[in-house]
């Protein structure tokens, strides 16, 4: 666990120390800041690039993907199906699972007694592929039983034994370690959906020790895994199965008198005095004979004799005073032969008095424990914690006096001993201590040597920290970060990477309200913007959308442009999920929009996306509103497919266009101006009147006047977009149109000036003649016209590009026309 000098961890080894020389202080100054380690996995359909400067940024992952590898290897496409772990690689992985050995001597292994009916017990009911809830208090070797049924179960299932920790954690966390444990599926994490179809397929006996919770929960837990045996180990207090999950219910009772003496003199090597066997029947029935009481009492008389036996000759040199037993006060030889036998009081609650009699190291990784709610530091961290070299020895001082209990692969506190350590005075300084380890961890996360798995395995030393720190954030000094916001921002990306997710979601929720109480607007943002993307990869639409817009309005208010982006890129993935529109992000301006329910829109009903529209009549309609989205079915469609088909479609459309209107009107080009096409588009409306952005064929018929205006589509202009008429209703440079009534009507022309071009236009414009209407009434929506049919051998005289005239009947003026 020492990123400077890494080596095995069973063997705690201590961080070297530089020297402090002026040579080297030189060159920190100089050094160049490292560059953030941004990695790529893959959760379900996503494809997750963990960012920690700006914010982690989701995609879709590229389809196509047949790699069995993160998607890191991968290029980012989505992995194929996971492969089962082989027998070797599942016994590396459960070794990884246990706790590490302590330094030091090795401990002496005591027998479980009693307890060889629960044992042939539990490996008769997991062989016939029953599920078994073994409830025992704190202390009742609950978890020593689970170890040796699980050795016994090797060889019952497919997938062998696995072994899982349920302290602090659900039944979804508990599917995902219970996938990793077998599958070898390094960066990926399977989706709900994909998860129970991997689950599935495990046949394994799973010893799952320290369960958490009961009932539904645990119901979940057993039907998602059909092939799998449970062996559970709970405290009474947890909520009991239910009463159609068919999970047999084994308790532990205390060892009986006999038994606890035997502990004790396996404890201190020898027989007990009467003396110390009229204690240990006091000490039975005072602790109901609960194992770890008496292992405890065990180092108390270890303790005692130890103090008794003369050590004059060795004092004399002081060779091995570094090792001597601390007491209060230097003992002589006589006081130390009469040592008497703790009290009962003592014995029942012994952690104050074997602490006071380890070594210094010892004694403050209790105090950091107790600051940590129990936690103890990896043995590899208590030489930088505690400013001892030599100080992770102490783990092996503290296990062998049983003060703490492996759960899962660290230790913590025994059942107990953090009440009686906090009444001994131990948590006076918790606030100091809790301090002094989150600075300690925000510098070890944030080292490049150290991996995003170590991180993820001390997770729960670090979020205790947080928890000490976080209430206590004050505003910092100027030019400097509170520690619970850069220990929750160095922690939460190597959470995420190492996934697990569970401690990700509350270092960012601890960050949040550090960054809160300190002020610290960007941070905040940061950790706003990190929630939801963890909803959003957890189908939490709503919850992500709130986080993301939240984070998006701090962002805006900072202008920060890189996180503004990543944000809007999240929401917008939301927003095509979800099936709807995405609204504007806090202080950011779009243009206006308008979405009426209760009638088709003026460009006709949106598509979900942009492509031609071709009415039943044949007639082509190639605008399209493409910031409208629908919310049918068709929203479920591949995007990128469907847009480049839809712009393909559309350049055909356009180009099938221009040379049909070219081929008709070459014959009369000289004689009607409606084949004379300009390029510049008129801006003389606005976007709201549902024309976007161009002047619609005005209708200044009279009012018997039954005919409409034909209209078509014109060549596109430089920016792409179709030639809209030029005319507009009102203005002194209005152009004249032409209008034919039913009763026979002339025309009378009238001179019109000149249209102009943008520099640069490729077609010069011309004069014409016009026609100046007797009576106009102006159309308030475009109509659309059925395909052109001339009725009429006389030309109309116009210079809009809507082509030559046409009329069409009234039932078809309901068709719809971009």
């Amino acid at each position: 666990m020492d990123p400077i000098t890494p080596g095995p961890e069973e063997h705690g080894q201590a961080p070297s120390r530089r020297p402090p020389r002026e040579s080297l202080t030189s060159d920190f100054g100089q050094s160049t800041p490292g560059l953030a380690r941004t990695a790529q996995l893959v959760s379900g359909d996503f494809l997750l690039t963990v960012n920690p400067v700006d914010g982690s940024e989701i995609e879709p992952c590229p389809p196509g993907g047949t790699s069995r590898s993160s998607g890191a290897e991968s290029g980012g496409e989505r992995p194929g199906r996971p492969r089962k772990r082989t027998a070797a690689e599942r016994a590396e992985t459960e070794r990884a699972a246990r706790p590490p050995v302590p330094p030091g001597p090795a401990q002496p292994t005591l027998a479980l007694l009693e307890r060889q009916d629960e044992r042939e017990r539990l490996v008769r009911l997991l062989a016939r592929g029953r599920s078994v809830r073994l409830t025992g208090p704190g202390g009742s070797g609950r978890t020593a039983l689970l170890d040796l049924v699980g050795e016994d179960c090797l060889d019952l299932a497919p997938d062998g034994v696995v072994r899982l920790t349920g302290f602090h954690r659900t039944a979804t966390d508990l599917l995902q370690d219970l996938f990793h444990a077998v599958y070898d599926a390094p960066l990926h994490r399977p989706d709900r959906e994909q998860l129970l179809a991997l689950v599935r397929e495990i046949g394994a006996v799973v010893v799952v020790d320290d369960l958490e919770f009961g009932g539904a929960a645990l119901d979940e837990l057993l039907d998602a895994t059909p092939e799998c045996a449970f062996l559970l180990g709970a405290t009474p207090d947890i909520p009991a199965p239910s009463a159609d999950s068919e999970v047999e219910e084994v308790f532990l009772t205390g060892l009986d008198r006999a038994a606890g003496v035997e502990i004790l003199e396996r404890a201190v090597s020898r027989v007990l005095t009467e003396e110390e066997s009229n204690w240990a029947g006091d000490l039975w029935f005072e602790s109901e004979g609960l194992p770890l009481r008496f292992v405890q009492a065990g180092a108390l008389l270890r303790q005692r004799d130890q103090l008794r036996a003369s050590t004059g000759a060795v004092d004399e040199y002081g060779v091995f005073e570094d090792v001597r037993i601390p007491v209060e006060a230097p003992l002589d030889t006589a006081e130390a032969e009469d040592v008497p036998l703790p009290s009962l009081g003592e014995a029942a609650a012994p952690a104050p008095l074997l602490a006071s009699r380890l070594s210094a190291s010892a004694r403050a990784t209790l105090r950091f424990a107790v600051a940590l709610g129990g936690e103890v530091p990896h043995q590899a961290h208590l030489p930088a914690l505690v400013g001892d070299t030599h100080a992770d020895a102490a783990l092996g001082e503290l296990a062998g006096c049983g003060l703490v209990s492996p759960v899962g692969c660290r230790y913590r506190l025994a059942a107990g001993v953090p009440a009686q350590l906090e009444a001994a005075g131990y948590a006076d300084d918790a606030p100091a201590q809790a301090l002094a380890a989150a600075e300690h961890y925000t510098w070890w996360a944030g080292h490049p040597s150290v991996t995003p798995e170590r991180v993820s395995a001390e997770a729960d030393a670090v979020l205790a920290a947080l928890a000490v720190v976080v209430p206590a954030t004050l505003p910092p000094v100027e030019g400097e970060e509170s520690v619970a916001v850069r220990l929750a921002r160095t922690a939460a990306p190597a959470f995420a990477v190492g996934l697990h997710w569970s401690a990700w979601e509350r270092a960012l929720r601890s960050g949040a309200e550090a960054s809160r109480l300190s002020g610290e607007v960007s941070e905040q943002a940061f950790f706003h913007h990190e929630l939801g993307i963890l909803a959003l990869c957890g189908g939490q639409l709503d919850r992500a959308r709130a986080e993301l817009e939240a984070s998006g309005g701090l962002r805006g208010a900072l202008a920060d442009k890189r996180g503004t982006v990543a944000g809007r890129r999240a929401l917008a993935l939301v927003a095509d999920l979800a099936g709807d529109v995405p609204g504007p992000m806090a202080g950011e301006e779009i243009p206006d929009a308008r979405h009426e329910e209760s009638a088709s829109p003026p460009g006709g009903v949106p598509a979900p996306y942009p492509l031609p529209y071709i009415p039943a009549d044949d007639t082509l309609v190639t605008h399209r509103p493409p910031a409208l989205k629908s919310v049918g079915g068709i929203r479920r469609l591949a995007r990128r497919n469907m847009v480049a088909a839809g712009s393909g479609a559309l350049l055909a459309a356009v180009l099938g266009t221009v040379v049909t209107l070219g081929m008709t009107s070459h014959e009369n080009a000289d004689k009607n101006p409606a084949g004379q096409v300009g390029v510049n588009p008129s801006a003389s409306q606005g976007l709201d009147d549902g024309s976007l952005g161009a002047d619609p064929k005005k209708d200044d018929s009279s009012p018997g006047h039954t005919g409409t205006p034909s209209g078509s589509p014109t060549d596109p202009g430089p920016d792409g977009t179709p030639d809209a008429p030029t005319p507009s209703a009102t203005g002194p440079s209005a152009s004249p149109t032409s209008t034919r009534g039913t009763g026979g009507g002339g025309t009378t022309p009238s001179p019109s000036k000149s249209q102009t071009t943008k520099p640069g236009s490729p077609r010069p414009t011309r004069t014409t003649p016009s026609a100046t209407p007797t009576s106009s009434s102006p159309t308030p929506t475009p109509t659309p016209t059925p395909t052109p049919t001339q009725t009429e051998t006389t030309p109309s005289t116009t210079n809009s590009a809507s082509g030559p005239p046409s009329s069409s009947s009234p039932a078809d003026s309901s068709a719809p026309v971009m």
